[in-house]
Order: C-alpha cells, then structure tokens, then sequence
C-alpha cells in the first residue's frame, strides 16, 4: 500500500475517494523516563528514550492508518500527516490537548 503526505500520486489516477481514514496512538509517560529527560535538558543533549517512543508510535500509527484504509478497500492513502501533541490533566482535572 502506498502512504503519502502528498495529495497526489505521480503516475496514478484516483479512481474514487473512500473517505476520512485516522489512526491514534497514545502512549503514557513513566517518572524514570521522565526524570532522566529533565536532566537531559538540564546538561543538554537529545533524549533517546523519548525519540524511541516517537518512532515507536509514529511507526504504529501508520500501520494502523493502513489497516484501517485496507478494511475500507483502499490501496493507497494520501494526503496523511503526522500530529505529535500532548495531553495534560491540570491540578482540577481538566483534560487538555496540545499540539
């Protein structure tokens, strides 16, 4: 299956559009990790732990979006793009989604 950011395929017609087709992925954080990055921030340098979970759930939301795309009979999706956000719950509980 071909899986592009672009809203077209060179070479290819677009026979017909089946829809809207998403996939998410959401991943926890824990204290050991989150601990050893705020001190990666401090001294400097990349957090390879958390690069590990993005590519991790980047690598399993785009499978999930062909899964989903394969089930609706599609042989390509096109026009995708990758969200990296957070949500947070404040001190009264309120849920809040960044991207």
């Amino acid at each position: 299956m071909i899986i592009t950011t672009t809203d077209v395929i060179q070479g290819a017609v677009i026979r017909s559009y089946l829809g809207i087709v998403t996939a998410e992925v959401v991943y926890g954080s824990n204290f050991l990790r989150d601990f050893m990055a705020s001190i990666r921030d401090f001294v400097g340098g990349r957090t390879g732990s958390y690069e590990r979970l993005f590519e991790e759930g980047q690598r399993k939301a785009l499978a999930e979006l062909e899964q989903r795309a394969m089930r609706l009979g599609a042989d390509a999706v096109i026009g995708i793009e990758i969200d990296t956000g957070t949500i947070n719950v404040d001190s009264s509980g309120v849920l809040l989604y960044r991207t």
